[in-house]
């Protein structure tokens, strides 16, 4: 994203700025408080701080584990687009590092019953 657009992301900050219009609930509270309290804080001037502190504070513990369960509770519905479907699929696929038959079993679970047929 920030490549695709030098002149409009040209710096650290206009990256951070820019992520910050994302920010939610407790995460946006976090940084909120941190902007009012001391705004000169090298996250606003720094991407790198910035997805390090907000990474370790509110990311996602465990990527793997988080695909694992997603990928598991995934289902298609009969009134969804099956593209659609692979492509969030595949998303979260990616993500856990299974072998071909792994997800194809996998994938087999989540497609509604008219699809085998």
């Amino acid at each position: 994203m920030f490549q695709g657009k030098p002149h409009t992301f040209a710096s650290n900050q206009a990256w951070v700025a820019f992520a910050m219009f994302y920010l939610q609930g407790i995460a946006l509270d976090h940084y909120t408080a941190i902007l009012c309290f001391n705004p000169s804080h090298s996250l606003f001037t720094n991407w790198q701080a910035f997805v390090n502190k907000f990474s370790s504070k509110f990311g996602v513990f465990d990527i793997v584990a988080e695909a694992e369960r997603k990928l598991a509770s995934l289902r298609m519905s009969t009134d969804k687009c099956f593209t659609m479907f692979v492509v969030q699929f595949k998303k979260e696929a990616y993500e856990t590092g299974w072998n071909y038959n792994a997800l194809r079993f996998q994938l087999s679970k989540a497609l509604p019953k008219h699809i085998h047929d």
